[in-house]
């Protein structure tokens, strides 16, 4: 499948900006299953912009915009090729052993209850993985793609109403209290009929299979309708862009977001 993405996040601030650093996790990675086709960032301010590779293997552009600031405007467009692979992730970069995705953040460390209720399910390691899936997807049906609130997935486990990034980072906390490797994955998902914004889901670790994606959002696994950019051991650690400023006030974020698919390739 070809999709086409879109993405404008504009900042303005109450007061200029001295100087701003930002940590763009913006560019897909070709795996296997993933051919970027082309992919473009750019700024709406004089800035430099310098790539690199990160210590989980993600693409980051490091922006370095000097002031007075009073908005800044970070634009993506491009096109991706994808090919359904039932969730199974192949041939992505993995610096750092699967070992590593068992460490619990403060966002993923999982409460007493969370930890009973993904025990709760029988059958061999990947039958377990779907069955969580399935079950956080019955527990919280309507999972909105919303900004970030630092929520935790103890806090989020005990809510009615959670976003798609804290129901991912339930069920990350849930898998590794089960001992498994799991962790986050920010992107795109073409979900035609539904406002777009950027998601979130999982991937845990499965000997014999390597690393499988699950979207507790949405019940099931990853297909070709998602583009996977980046990954960490929660939502804050893969975040679209994350950095500092110099300066006073508040800001402001706008976010502009369209996932389109143009069909599949012949």
């Amino acid at each position: 499948m070809r999709i086409a993405v879109e993405h404008k996040s504009q900042y303005r601030f109450t007061e200029p900006q001295s100087r701003i650093v930002q940590m763009l996790r913006l560019t897909p990675s070709d795996t296997i299953d993933q051919t970027v086709v082309s992919w473009m960032i750019s700024v709406e301010c004089d800035a430099r912009l310098r790539d690199a590779v990160d210590g989980y293997g993600n693409a980051v552009t490091m922006l370095y915009a000097e002031g007075p600031i009073e908005e800044i405007e970070v634009s993506v467009s491009g096109e991706v090729l994808t090919l359904e692979a039932s969730g199974v992730i192949r041939g992505a970069d993995e610096p750092l052993p699967p070992l590593f995705y068992c460490r619990a953040t403060p966002r993923t460390k999982p409460s007493t209850e969370l930890a009973d209720f993904a025990a709760g399910f029988g059958g061999d390691p990947l039958d377990r993985l779907h069955r969580l899936n399935a079950a956080l997807f019955e527990r919280f049906p309507q999972v909105p793609d919303k900004p970030d609130r630092g929520v935790s997935a103890a806090q989020a486990f005990r809510r009615k109403a959670i976003t798609s990034r804290e129901i991912t980072q339930v069920f990350i906390a849930g898998a590794r209290s089960l001992g498994v490797p799991a962790r986050y994955v920010s992107g795109y998902r073409a979900d035609s009929g539904s406002p777009c914004a950027p998601h979130g889901w999982a991937e845990a670790w499965v000997d014999g299979l390597g690393w499988v994606g699950f979207d507790p959002s949405a019940g099931l696994s990853p297909d070709e309708r998602y583009v996977r950019v980046a990954v960490g051991l929660d939502s804050a650690g893969a975040a679209a862009i994350a950095g500092w400023r110099l300066g006073h006030g508040d800001e402001q974020l706008d976010v502009d977001l369209h996932v389109d698919d143009l069909g599949r390739e012949e």
